[in-house]
C-alpha cells in the first residue's frame, strides 16, 4: 500500500512537469529568429512576443510548406496592393494567393508593415507589454479565422516565456542553465 501511495504521489508531482516540456523545434525557432522579432518591435512597435508567437503558430516553427517554400512565416495572403512574388496554397479555400519572400527577414518586416495598416490600428493604442490584449485584438481585427487564435498565441507566449523578448531581457536563460563561474 505504501508503494502505491508513493507511486501516486510521485506521479501527481511529475505530471505537471511533463506537460510543460517545451518542443525543441519551437525552442530552436525562437533562438534563431528572436533578434528579428526584437528588431521589428524597435522599428515598428509590434510586440516581439506577439511577433514570435505568430511566427511559431503560423509557420509551425518554420516547418510549414508556406514557410519552407515561400519564406512566409506569418501566413500573409496577397492583397490588391501586393507587388511582390506569390505562391498558391490551400488555406480557408483552395489555391489562395500568399506572399512569397526572398528570405525570412523580409517576412518579418512585411508582417510588421502589414499590421501597420488601418485595419489593425487599434492594436497600437494598447500597451506594448499587454500580450493578451494584443492577441485578442489580432483575432478581433480578423488576422485569423481560427476561433481559438488568441488563446493559442497567449499559450505560446506563456509556455515559452516570450514576454521576455518584448522587454528585451536575456532570453537564453529560460532554456539553458545559467552557469556562474
Amino acid at each position: 500500500m505504501k508503494r502505491i501511495l508513493l507511486f501516486v504521489s510521485i506521479l501527481a508531482v511529475s505530471l505537471p512537469l511533463f506537460s510543460q516540456l517545451k518542443n525543441p523545434g519551437f525552442v530552436h525557432y525562437i533562438e534563431k529568429y528572436k533578434d528579428l522579432a526584437i528588431e521589428q518591435q524597435r522599428k515598428h512597435k509590434v510586440p516581439a512576443a506577439i511577433t514570435m508567437a505568430q511566427g511559431l503558430l503560423e509557420s509551425g516553427a518554420g516547418t510549414s510548406e508556406l514557410s519552407v517554400t515561400a519564406n512566409n512565416h506569418f501566413g500573409i495572403k496577397c492583397t490588391s496592393d501586393w507587388k511582390g512574388r506569390t505562391v498558391s496554397a490551400d488555406d480557408d479555400k483552395s489555391n489562395e494567393c500568399f506572399r512569397r519572400y526572398a528570405d525570412v527577414r523580409d517576412s518579418y518586416e512585411d508582417h510588421s508593415l502589414f499590421l501597420l495598416r488601418t485595419r489593425y490600428s487599434s492594436l497600437f493604442a494598447l500597451p506594448i507589454g499587454d500580450y493578451e490584449s494584443w492577441a485578442h485584438g489580432l483575432k478581433a481585427c480578423g488576422y485569423a479565422t481560427d476561433p481559438n487564435y488568441a488563446e493559442k498565441l497567449i499559450n505560446l507566449i506563456e509556455l515559452y516565456g516570450l514576454q521576455a523578448l518584448t522587454f528585451d531581457k536575456s532570453f537564453v536563460i529560460i532554456f539553458k542553465p545559467h552557469i556562474r563561474g
